[in-house]
């Protein structure tokens, strides 16, 4: 089936870019942007007005900046990863600003010959990229996942100010020793923009580990409370009983467990489970890097199973489908964050932590880095288990040597004088 024919405004955009990329904004006139579009050039004005015009709707539509917004808007319900959501945005911005880097360059370098009024195109291009940014920032602060002490408005500025200033340095200069590669930028791009201009609120104390960046406040879960989620969560049935284990026997963050994959017999090589005489992993994979992690048979000194019979392998031993997804919906595919969340929730119910709020999702990952501490484990060997480095830890080891003196203390105590 062919695809359908390219509108005229289509047309004319394409042309457009195709020659502003080639031989710059000022060199081209509407006239070469007409025939090359194989239209008359009074069609072109009264479509766009003029070339300014139509440069406005190739930074709208060609670099898909609307497309961008849109879907970063989409992700601002439920909130999710606020880093994960950010970087994406990033990078799939710059994608779209390296698909066209000689129009970059042509717009940057002719920038001072265009006339007011190409001035203000480029400017409403970049405000209606802002917008969706702002609109996507403006939610998950109402919703309470951030605190800034700027406007959202505000806020999306330096955000894409700085995207943009990225690939003006790229496309126009080399050798320059400003970051390591692309995803270092995005990376420190990321992590200052939530740590600088705005931090997490009370409420996302419960963050996770996912994401290379940890909460500054730690709410581990006492060992009572956890037992209790996991017997609930054993009443539920065998999957819930082999993702809470996970949980907080593995350390892994919501979106790590929903990503996790069981192989067929016939692809072990490449299984996201491994064992051996000395325990049961799984196997954490994300582009260009790749990690172990222990499933823990003792969890705050309780024993559920071994390496070979636990809450996991009972699970993955019980089902008869093909489906490589560790972790299974009601209709058979694979588990989703939201799906998770409902599940935890089931478990959770009518019970509340020290501070009486009702355990959130994450504290499981935050409770294992504190058990792990105590029991011994460096922070070194922490952060290659975790993917953090050393100083995002630091949260964890304070909170492990706050617990190490209340344990002790207790000890103590119930020494004779």
């Amino acid at each position: 089936m062919s695809s359908q024919p390219l509108s005229t405004r289509q047309r004319l955009i394409e042309a457009a870019l195709e020659l502003f990329t080639a031989q710059g904004v000022s060199f081209t006139t509407t006239r070469q942007i007409a025939e090359k579009a194989e239209v008359n050039e009074v069609t072109l004005f009264r479509n766009f007005g003029n070339k300014h015009g139509l440069l406005l709707a190739v930074l709208e539509e060609s670099a898909a900046f609307k497309n961008l917004g849109e879907s970063l808007v989409r992700r601002a319900t439920p909130p999710g990863n606020v880093y994960q959501a950010l970087k994406d945005y990033a990078s799939d911005s710059l994608h779209a600003l390296e698909r066209v880097p000689e129009f970059v360059r042509s717009v940057v370098g002719e920038a001072d010959q265009f006339p007011a009024e190409n001035r203000r195109a480029l400017g409403r291009g970049v405000t209606e990229a802002n917008r969706y940014v702002a609109q996507y920032l403006a939610t998950v602060i109402q919703q309470g996942h951030l605190n800034t002490y700027l406007p959202a408005e505000k806020l999306a500025s330096l955000l894409n100010g700085m995207i943009l200033g990225y690939a003006v340095i790229e496309f126009t200069s080399e050798f320059h020793e400003l970051w390591e590669d692309r995803d270092d930028f995005l990376e420190n791009l990321v992590e200052l923009f939530l740590h600088g201009a705005m931090s997490f609120s009370a409420e996302s104390a419960t963050e996770s580990l996912s994401g290379n960046f940890v909460t500054r406040e730690v709410a581990d879960l006492p060992a009572g409370l956890v037992h209790e989620i996991l017997r609930q969560a054993r009443k539920s049935g065998v999957q819930d009983y082999a993702l809470a284990y996970v949980l907080f026997g593995a350390g892994l963050s919501v979106t790590e467990i929903v990503n996790l994959q069981r192989m067929p017999a016939a692809r072990q090589s490449r299984t996201h489970q491994i064992y051996d005489s000395q325990g049961h992993f799984l196997q954490i994979t994300t582009p260009g890097f790749v990690r172990q992690v222990p499933v823990n048979q003792w969890i705050l000194g309780n024993r559920y199973g071994s390496y070979t019979n636990n809450p996991l392998t009972k699970w993955l031993k019980s089902r008869k489908d093909t489906q490589p997804a560790m972790f299974l919906n009601e209709t058979g595919q694979p588990i989703s964050e939201s799906e998770l969340q409902v599940h935890w929730q089931t478990w959770t119910e009518g019970l509340l932590t020290p501070q009486g709020q009702p355990p959130a999702i994450a504290q499981a990952q935050q409770t294992w880095c504190v058990e792990m501490l105590i029991r011994g484990i460096s922070l070194e060997n922490l952060s290659i288990l975790t993917a953090c480095d050393r100083s995002q830890l630091q949260p964890y080891a304070k909170r492990a040597r706050e617990k190490a003196a209340l344990e002790q203390a207790i000890r103590l105590d119930h020494k004779p004088a």
